[in-house]
């Protein structure tokens, strides 16, 4: 939901005919961020400040506002003047353009089919085909990719019908609980578990990769998942342990050195999903992209009957999935749709947010090149409004002049 630009400082020496003094050149990249100014008591958005209003710090220090465009409604106004947006490359546009389409809204569907449950699949269908209704618009720009066996790679497009017949090929292939506790074990956890997720994660980063070649746009990621567990079903797991290496009481495994080591690895786990989690809201900020995480497995009140799993186990590994899905929608700008039913009033909701908002610029007076992530803080001087935007943001990676 919140852009933001990186900012590079490129200093190249040359020399002009018949002169031996160099001459250096510089680029500074303006740094964009969204915020949403609401009133406190009605929540309504407020379409009417004024450049003197609004204030950006950048690790605790003022910056000067350059550019200040409002979009309300879906309609653009330039509020502070804006420099004109020059053309990308390495990206595909359709070629006939909407005259609608003046918002510049950019939707990709991501579907983790590779955890995603087949038991899930009509679900999932269903809440794409509500989505298609009460988020997607003419206009919209939008573009799917699954991570998995429904083997959809659609390029950006304003066909709506692109989306109907792609929806009829999603199909869940997530691993079963039980697949995963008798599956194999390695130092890492359950290998064919831990091969999927760097599959979906190293997807999705490609992903952001490009969107970061599309600027001027709003963009926001519809990610379709039931989130990530790097140690999963550690009792269950533990007990088929134990029965393969025919002890008759799994705790009895606690005290084998061996066992012992590889679970202190395992329990890395944790730090290892974190990492990855990371290493792609990084990406989607570099791309000035909003993830909104999806869980199609909406309220769960209980585990199926027929996974056998302990509940314990469960539990935390429902919680576990859950959390993973609400990092990435936190630390983008965005939010989880988690452990509801009301996928309509979510979808109301990521409408409303790529509809109307802010979209602030400045020239960051930043001396320190090295720093990579900065801290942002958007401010409004009016009494009694709320505001939300982005928090930090990082630069891209350095450029060859």
């Amino acid at each position: 939901m919140w852009k933001a630009a990186g900012l590079a400082l490129v200093l190249t020496a040359g020399t002009v005919e018949g002169q031996e003094r160099p001459i250096f050149r510089a680029r500074v990249d303006l740094v964009t961020t969204d915020m949403i100014p609401r009133d406190a008591r009605t929540g309504q958005f407020i379409a009417d400040l004024k450049p003197g209003e609004i204030d950006v710090y950048e690790d605790g220090v003022k910056q000067t506002i350059a550019t200040i465009e409002l979009i309300h409604g879906g309609r653009a106004y330039s509020v502070l003047g804006l420099p004109p947006a020059a053309p990308q490359e390495g990206i595909i546009l359709p070629r006939n353009k909407p005259t609608s389409d003046t918002a510049g809204r950019v939707f990709l569907i991501v579907i983790d089919d590779l955890h995603l449950d087949f038991q899930q699949t009509l679900k999932t269908r269903t809440l794409l085909k509500e989505m298609l209704k009460s988020l997607i618009h003419d206009g919209d720009m939008f573009g799917i990719v699954s991570t998995g066996t429904s083997s959809l790679s659609i390029q950006l497009t304003y066909d709506r019908q692109v989306l109907d017949s792609a929806i009829e090929k999603i199909s869940g292939g997530a691993l079963k609980p039980k697949e995963i506790i008798e599956g194999a074990q390695g130092p890492n956890g359950p290998t064919e578990l831990r091969h999927r997720a760097h599959v979906a994660f190293s997807t999705a980063y490609d992903l952001m990769k490009n969107l970061e070649k599309l600027q001027n746009r709003r963009k926001a990621v519809i990610y379709i998942s039931s989130g990530y567990d790097f140690n999963p079903f550690e009792r269950g797991r533990l007990e088929e342990t134990a029965k393969r290496m025919h002890v008759e009481n799994a705790d009895d495994l606690q005290s084998d050195p061996f066992y012992r080591n590889e679970q202190s690895q395992q329990a890395l786990a944790a730090a290892d999903l974190v990492r990855e989690l990371d290493e792609l809201t990084r990406a989607a900020n570099r791309a000035n992209a909003t993830i909104y995480p999806i869980d199609p497995r909406g309220l769960v009140a209980g585990q199926d009957l027929d996974q056998e799993v302990d509940q314990q186990d469960w539990n935390a590994y429902l919680r576990e999935t859950q959390d993973s899905l609400r990092v990435l929608g936190e630390g983008t700008g965005g939010f989880a749709v988690v452990n509801q039913n009301d996928f309509t009033k979510a979808f109301k909701r990521i409408d409303a947010e790529t509809s109307d908002y802010y979209v602030i610029g400045y020239y960051s007076n930043n001396p320190d090149g090295l720093k990579r992530t900065r801290k942002l803080d958007v401010r409004t001087s009016r009494p009694g409004l709320t505001v939300v935007s982005r928090t930090e943001y990082s630069l891209p990676p350095s450029r060859r002049p």
